[in-house]
């Protein structure tokens, strides 16, 4: 009788291999699925800073004109980031450039070369609030 419980305990130690493989395989099929799913999810949480900082200067813009008459042509100018909001920066992922006259203006945000958006291309806005491209700018 004492050598019947002596080998179930001695058969119940440890893990074997095969469990360890069943569980390695496991983790590795929820990190394929999850670690996809986050970096899209982190790519369109920084397509929405572009948005946000395109969607600023298109408003202190239209400030501007509404205050001055005309749009600012030079978008460092301290009177638009100061007075109108400004274009804010996003860290490293978008630049944001503008090109203007004083009755249009296109504001475009760019992935920074070698960032981590390169593949999402440019969003821009105009002052008419054309957002291209649209299938961006609705996600």
């Amino acid at each position: 009788m004492k050598s019947v419980a002596h080998r179930s305990l001695k058969s119940e130690r440890g893990i074997t291999l095969i469990e360890l493989l069943i569980v390695a395989v496991i983790v590795a099929i929820l990190a394929g699925i999850s670690i996809p799913m986050y970096t899209g999810y982190m790519q369109r949480a920084r397509r929405v800073d572009a948005k946000t900082a395109l969607e600023q200067l298109r408003a202190s813009q239209e400030m501007r004109r509404a205050e001055r008459g005309s749009y600012s042509v030079d978008l460092d100018l301290s009177e638009l980031q100061t007075t109108w909001g400004g274009p804010p920066t996003i860290s490293g992922d978008y630049t944001i450039t503008m090109v203007a006259t004083s009755t249009t203006f296109t504001g475009t945000a760019t992935p920074t070369a070698g960032g981590r958006q390169v593949a999402d291309g440019a969003l821009t806005i105009n002052q008419d609030g054309l957002k291209l491209p649209a299938d961006k700018w609705r996600k």
